[in-house]
């Protein structure tokens, strides 16, 4: 699915780079070689970054 139309970057690469490290949508985008144009999808980008980084906390929790 299409996350940001400015960009045509998709929530697939959001994850993906929230799971290389991403702390928030703007530090995403920039990883993708973007930048937000209009901002609209910021606040659904970071959402979907909270949620795969918390899947790899729980993780890590389980782990330890």
């Amino acid at each position: 699915m299409i996350l940001c139309v400015c960009n045509a970057l998709t929530e697939d690469e959001v994850r993906a780079a929230a799971r290389r490290g991403a702390p928030c949508a703007e530090v995403a985008y920039r990883s993708l070689g973007c930048e937000a144009q209009c901002g609209t999808c910021l606040c659904y980008a970071d959402e979907v970054i909270a949620e795969e980084r918390g899947k790899l906390f729980a993780v890590d929790a389980r782990a330890a």
